[in-house]
């Protein structure tokens, strides 16, 4: 049977707009916040920003990469494994490597790593000063708006809800752009180097990472 002209664009439509969601994950927008916080649900691997932040735990071989972790590596052509080694980047808490991705690998231009220390005895009380040295890194790198992910999970670490995490984050974060905020007035400057945070999150864990950021904004205002 031929199909009418008029009748292709209605067959297709739905593939097209099937494949524009794909495309383009949709944002959660989390009011209320000093900084405009968005959740967006996508792996750490696949976005295209200016500067994406990941973590990773102490560099040893208990201490492998799962899930997007994995998949960076993949594209990095496993330069994150080549990194993780005795005398290189040790993964110690706050430590930080900020990376230039080989053309056609991560899309994101920068790639910059904290490191979260020791993977048996963490706990989320430590991502605050990872959010101070994602706000402090993204404002000393101008870049206005940093893309964030934990990895906790992907790391190993599934003991903790992801909003718990996600919370201590964004506590530290709003920290150090309050400081900022006081610093810049004592400079006569109103300018604030980051004005969007994107925190990257699974599927499955949006509704407890935003519950987590809610309670950290929600803190922030006391």
């Amino acid at each position: 049977m031929e199909l009418k002209p008029t009748l292709i664009p209605m067959l297709l439509s739905p593939l097209l707009l099937a494949s524009v969601a794909h495309a383009q994950p949709a944002t959660i927008d989390v009011p209320g916040g000093p900084i405009p916080i968005r959740i967006l649900a996508q792996s750490p691997a696949d976005t295209t920003t200016e500067l994406q932040v990941i973590c990773l735990f102490r560099s040893s071989p208990a201490n492998t990469l799962h899930g997007s972790l994995t998949e960076a590596n993949e594209k990095l052509k496993g330069l994150l494994e080549r990194v993780r080694q005795p005398g290189l980047f040790m993964g110690e808490l706050g430590e930080t490597l900020l990376i230039t991705p080989p053309k056609d690998s991560l899309a994101a231009k920068k790639l910059l790593i904290i490191g979260l220390g020791d993977s048996q005895n963490f706990s989320p009380q430590r991502m605050q000063l990872v959010g101070e040295i994602l706000y402090s890194e993204a404002s000393r790198l101008g870049v206005a708006q940093p893309y964030f992910a934990p990895t906790i999970l992907d790391g190993g670490v599934t003991k903790f809800a992801t909003g718990e995490v996600a919370e201590q984050v964004v506590r530290g974060f709003l920290r150090a752009a309050a400081i900022d905020a006081v610093l810049g007035d004592a400079r006569g400057s109103s300018g604030r180097g980051v004005t969007t945070l994107t925190f990257l999150a699974g599927a499955k864990n949006v509704s407890s990472t935003r519950e987590g950021i809610e309670k950290a904004i929600a803190g922030s205002r006391k």
